[in-house]
């Protein structure tokens, strides 16, 4: 018995309407996103969980304020940018939620898969002898083959 840790199947209607609002959803959200490289993304000056009270305290007293904000200080951007994080926040939360099940799913699928495989190439070995199989097992045995180690053995003296 092989293991199986999930079984679903998608319909072709199911195939394109995932598709569908998946491009309905890049189309509304890539064009209002950004990338940055590892090292401004290590350097930036992060608002952070810890940050969210210091943030919306200033940025409200900012705003309740504005005869103390001086013309150079863009405030509507400001507020811009705290509505705009707080609209893609629950969706980012939600999606972080959605693609960490998708990824346990692709792998209990490919643990299953990988299980039944196993399983069928040790029939494959047993059963398929003399039936024109013994290329396709050979082929498949290439997947647990042995590799000799690539560090030198111990007593190797240094440089060798």
């Amino acid at each position: 018995m092989t293991q199986n840790l999930v079984s679903i199947a998608f319909s072709d209607d199911e195939v394109t309407q995932i598709r569908t609002h998946l491009a309905a959803l890049l189309a509304a959200l890539k064009p209002k996103t950004i990338a940055l490289d590892a090292v401004t993304r290590r350097e930036l000056f992060k608002g952070g969980a810890r940050s969210e009270l210091f943030i919306r305290q200033t940025v409200d007293g900012l705003d309740r304020n504005r005869h103390l904000v001086p013309a150079g200080f863009e405030l509507e951007e400001t507020l811009a940018d705290l509505r705009a994080r707080d609209v893609m926040r629950p969706v980012l939360h939600e999606l972080e939620q959605l693609v960490e099940r998708l990824r346990d799913t692709e792998m209990a699928l490919g643990s299953d898969l990988m299980e039944a495989s196993v399983m069928g190439y040790g029939l494959l070995k047993v059963l398929g002898q003399n039936q024109g199989l013994d290329g396709l097992v050979k082929e498949l045995g290439g997947r647990f083959a042995r590799r000799k180690p690539t560090t030198p053995p111990a007593d190797a003296p240094p440089g060798a």
